[in-house]
C-alpha cells in the first residue's frame, strides 16, 4: 500500500509549520493594525504571497537532492524567499470585528492560553524578575499591542532585505505599525548550525504523520533518521488526528492552522561559560568527576550533547566532531541510564524530551516513548546577534546583544510548550519522586538546586549539589495563531470561517460556503461553449468545484450556474484531494458525445495523472478511463516536479496531426515554462519542442512569480490574429493577449485586479 503523505501536498497549511522554511536569514516583523479596513486589504494582498506546505516541501526536497549531487555544498542557484503570517488573539478580533470564541475557551486549555497571551501567563512560566514582561521589547501587554507576526525567510541577506523593505512599505501604506523587528541568521563557518553557546541546534525535531515517510523496518520512525519518532499530525496541525488524550475541540477557523510561540531569548555567552568553569572546579574538589574532565565535558552534560551534536549517552568521554552520523544521532532513549549517571536527569536534552527514559518513580519501569507524543513541539528559529569574540571591541564583544529567536508550533500551547517549560524545565521535581530532587534545567533557568549524580569509589551513587545562575533571559514573547490560507482569506473579508452545513446528497456533509479562488484550474464544459452567447466552465478549487458561466460581449458578465460540490463525490476523482490541472485530449473532444482529459494531481509527495472522460448532456457523467500513472510516462515532462497549467498555442492546434502547448511547471521551488507538442492518435506521442525558460520571458506576465491557471476569453479566440486570456495568480487576475504567428508576441491588456470582482467565484 502506498504511504499516505497528503500533508506534503497541502496548499492550506502554511509552509513553516510542518515543512519548515530552513533558511539562513530570517526577519520577524511584529505588527499593530491601526485601521481595520486597510489591515484587511493588506491581508488580502498578502495572502497570495504566503508560502504553503506544498511549495516549501517541494523546494526543500529539490534543495536536499541538489546538495547530494554537489557533495554536500549548498546549491548557489537554488534559492527562495518565503513568507508566513500569524495573528494574536487581539489581531484576529480586530480583523473579524468579533470575538474568535463564541464561548469562553475551556479553563486550562491551549485556547485559553492563546486568548490570554504570553505576558499574562509569564509568572507561571518562570518569566519573573529580570525576565518579567516589564522588560520585554515586544508582547509585554503594556506598550504597543502586537496584532500579527510576519515571518520573512530567505537564502541570502540581500534577498531578505529586499523582501523586508517591500513588506515595510506595504505595512506603511496600510497604516500598520511595526512594533518591533527582529532579524536572525545562521552563524557562519564552524559555528554553522549552532546556537551562541556553541552547541548544534535543531537535531531532535520529530517527524510528522502524513508528511514524513516512515522507515519500512521501523514504521514509527522517519525513514533515514533512526530514532526520530513520527508524531500524529494533530499535535501540530489543528483538525488532524492527535495523540490519544490530546485536545480536539477546536473552532472551525483553526482547521489546518497551528498555534505559534515566539520568544526572544538573550544569551550571556561569556557569563555562561565562566560559570561552567567554576562549577567544574567545585565538582573536582568534591571528587565527583574524573580528573580529566574539562569545561567542555561538563557543558556537554548540561546540554546532553557535545558541541558537534553527538549525544553524550553514545560518546561519554569526548566529542567526535568529524563524525557526521554522530552529529545527527537521535537513535537513543535513555532506558540504559535511568539514574542519569551518563546524561544527567536535569540536562537540557532530557528536560525537554525525556524519550523512553521517564519513570513515574524510580520503582516503576519507564514509560513507552509514544506516551509523550502529546508533549512534542515543532521548533523553528535562529540565533540573532554576532557570535562572541573575546578579542573584539565592536560587534562580537562580550556585551553585544545576542541570543536565540525561539519559534515553535503546536496545536495546544498549554499542553505542549507551556507544559514543557513549566512542568519539566522549570520544575526541580522532574523527573518526579527522586531524592534528592534532580533540579531545574541549568542551561536556560536559574537552577539553585541541581543534584549532580556520580559513582563513588565504592560504586554507590554519590550526590553533589550545584547551584547555577541564569544566563538566558526572556526579552520578548508572543502567542499567535498561524491560520490556514482559507482562514486568512476569510479574515481579509472581515469574517471567520463558518462551520460546514450538514445534509446534502447521500447523507454526506455539503461543503461549507467558500470562495472559489485561488482557482486551481478551469475546465470548459465540453458542450456548453458559445451556446446562446454564453460559455460554461467548471472552476476547481481545493477539494471542490463549481460550475460558472461567462457571457460574450465587452462586459463578459459571469454567473454561478451551480454551487460547490466535493470532488470526492465522483468516482473518477476518487483519491484526489486537489486537481492541479486538466488537459483536454486534443483529438478526443466530443466524439460520440464524450470528451477525454488528462487530470494531473499530487499524491504521496509526487504528481501523477489519470485519464478520465466526461459525457455531454445534462448529467455530464465522469468516468475513470485509465488509472494513475507517474509523470515520468510523459517524455515532454522530463525533469518536471509538478505541472501547474497548460496554455494551448492558439494557432497550433491540430495542425498536421499535432497540437502545441506551453507548459507552466514548478521545479526546484520556482515556476518556469517549456513548449511541447502532442500528436493525435491512440499513443498521443509527446515531445519537447523548446526547453525551459523563465517566466520573465513573457512580457504580459511581468511581476508574476507563479501562474495558477489560464481562462480563455471565449469570444476573443483568434479574432484578428490574436487570442485573449484571463491569467489567474493567487487572489488576483489580469488579462493578456497572445498573437498568432512566429514568436507569438504577448502583451498585457488589463492590469491585475482582485478575484473578488468575479461574482461567480465568491
Amino acid at each position: 500500500m502506498a504511504t499516505d503523505l497528503r500533508l506534503r501536498e497541502s496548499d492550506e497549511i502554511q509552509g513553516d509549520i510542518v515543512a519548515g522554511f530552513k533558511k539562513d536569514n530570517v526577519s520577524l516583523l511584529f505588527l499593530k493594525f491601526e485601521d481595520q479596513a486597510r489591515a484587511r486589504e493588506w491581508l488580502r494582498g498578502l495572502a497570495p504571497q504566503i508560502a504553503t506546505t506544498r511549495q516549501v516541501a517541494s523546494f526543500n526536497d529539490a534543495f536536499s537532492e541538489a546538495r547530494k549531487t554537489s557533495g554536500g555544498d549548498d546549491p548557489r542557484t537554488l534559492k527562495a524567499t518565503w513568507l508566513s503570517i500569524s495573528l494574536t488573539y487581539p489581531g484576529m478580533r480586530e480583523l473579524s470585528a468579533t470575538d474568535p470564541f463564541e464561548q469562553p475557551p475551556p479553563v486550562g486549555s491551549g485556547l485559553e492560553a492563546f486568548m490570554e497571551g504570553s505576558a499574562k501567563r509569564a509568572g507561571a512560566l518562570g518569566d519573573t524578575g529580570d525576565n518579567s514582561p516589564e522588560f520585554w521589547l515586544f508582547g509585554n501587554g503594556r506598550s504597543q499591542p502586537v496584532h500579527a507576526v510576519l515571518t520573512i525567510a530567505s537564502d541570502t541577506e540581500d534577498d531578505l532585505r529586499t523582501a523586508v523593505d517591500a513588506q515595510r512599505l506595504a505595512a506603511a501604506e496600510s497604516r500598520i505599525v511595526i512594533v518591533y523587528e527582529q532579524t536572525a541568521k545562521t552563524l557562519l563557518g564552524s559555528r554553522r548550525g549552532k546556537e551562541h553557546f556553541g552547541f548544534k541546534d535543531g537535531i531532535s525535531e520529530p517527524g510528522v504523520r502524513f508528511f514524513d515517510r516512515p522507515d519500512p523496518a521501523r514504521p514509527e520512525e522517519v525513514e533515514g533518521h533512526p530514532g526520530s519518532r513520527i508524531i500524529p499530525a494533530g499535535e501540530f496541525v489543528c483538525g488532524e488526528q492527535p495523540a490519544p488524550g490530546s485536545f480536539t475541540d477546536f473552532p472551525e477557523w483553526a482547521r489546518n492552522g497551528s498555534f505559534q510561540v515566539v520568544r526572544r531569548l538573550a544569551q550571556d555567552v561569556p557569563g555562561w561559560w565562566s560559570q561552567v568553569s567554576v562549577k567544574l572546579k567545585e565538582l573536582k574538589q568534591a571528587k565527583a568527576v574524573p580528573d580529566s574532565a574539562t569545561s567542555e565535558w561538563l557543558a556537554a552534560r548540561m546540554v546532553g550533547r557535545w558541541r558537534s551534536g553527538a549525544p553524550v549517552c553514545h560518546h561519554p568521554d569526548r566529542d567526535v566532531p568529524n563524525d557526521p552520523k554522530a552529529a545527527s544521532d537521535n537513535d537513543f532513549d535513555f532506558r540504559d541510564d535511568l539514574e542519569g549517571l551518563v546524561t544527567p536527569l536535569w540536562s537540557h536534552l532530557r528536560k525537554t524530551s525525556p524519550r523512553a527514559g521517564l519513570q513515574e518513580d524510580p520503582a516503576h519501569p519507564p514509560f513507552d516513548a509514544k506516551v509523550l507524543d502529546g508533549r512534542r513541539i515543532m521548533r523553528r528559529g535562529a540565533p540573532y546577534g554576532h557570535p562572541f569574540d573575546p578579542a573584539s571591541e565592536g560587534p562580537g564583544g562580550p556585551d553585544d546583544p545576542r541570543g536565540l529567536l525561539f519559534v515553535c508550533y503546536q496545536a495546544d500551547i498549554a499542553r505542549q510548550f507551556e507544559f514543557i517549560q513549566a512542568d519539566w524545565m522549570d520544575q526541580p521535581d522532574f523527573p518526579p519522586r527522586r531524592n534528592p530532587l534532580p533540579g531545574k534545567d541549568p542551561v536556560t533557568q536559574e537552577a539553585p538546586d541541581v543534584d549532580f549524580e556520580s559513582r563513588g569509589p565504592d560504586g554507590a551513587i554519590k550526590h553533589t549539589p550545584l547551584s547555577f545562575a541564569q544566563f538566558v533571559r526572556t526579552t520578548g514573547s508572543v502567542y499567535a495563531f498561524t491560520p490556514s490560507v482559507s482562514t486568512l482569506r476569510a479574515l481579509a473579508d472581515g469574517r471567520l470561517v463558518g462551520r460546514a452545513q450538514q445534509g446534502g446528497q447521500g447523507g454526506q456533509s455539503a461543503p461549507a460556503p467558500a470562495r472559489a479562488y485561488p482557482v486551481d484550474t478551469f475546465v470548459a464544459v465540453p458542450d456548453r461553449q458559445r451556446q446562446g452567447g454564453q460559455s460554461q466552465f467548471w472552476a476547481c478549487h481545493g477539494d471542490r468545484y463549481r460550475k460558472i458561466s461567462v457571457d460574450d460581449g465587452s462586459a463578459h458578465t459571469d454567473h454561478t450556474v451551480k454551487g460547490d460540490a466535493m470532488l470526492s463525490g465522483h468516482g473518477c476523482f476518487q483519491g484526489i484531494g486537489r486537481i492541479d490541472c486538466m488537459l483536454p485530449m486534443p483529438d478526443l473532444q466530443n466524439p460520440g458525445g464524450k470528451s477525454w482529459y488528462w487530470t494531473f494531481h499530487s499524491t504521496g509527495g509526487r504528481q501523477q495523472y489519470r485519464a478520465l472522460s466526461i459525457t455531454c448532456g445534462n448529467g455530464h457523467t465522469g468516468a475513470l478511463e485509465r488509472p494513475d500513472r507517474d509523470l515520468t510516462a510523459w517524455n515532454s515532462l522530463a525533469g518536471v516536479d509538478r505541472v501547474d497549467c497548460f496554455l494551448p498555442v492558439p494557432d497550433q492546434q491540430r495542425i498536421g496531426g499535432k497540437s502545441w502547448y506551453w507548459v507552466f511547471h514548478t521545479t526546484g521551488g520556482r515556476q518556469r515554462y517549456r513548449l511541447i507538442s502532442i500528436a493525435d492518435g491512440a499513443a498521443h506521442t509527446d515531445v519537447i519542442e523548446r526547453t525551459d525558460r523563465e517566466l520573465s520571458q513573457w512580457t504580459s506576465l511581468g511581476g508574476i512569480t507563479s501562474v495558477d491557471c489560464f481562462l480563455p476569453v471565449p469570444d476573443l479566440q483568434r479574432v484578428g490574429g490574436r487570442s485573449e486570456y484571463w491569467v489567474f495568480h493567487g487572489e488576483s487576475y489580469r488579462r493578456i493577449a497572445v498573437n498568432d504567428g512566429s514568436g507569438h508576441p504577448d502583451r498585457q491588456v488589463a492590469a491585475d485586479r482582485s478575484c473578488s470582482g468575479w461574482n461567480s467565484l465568491l
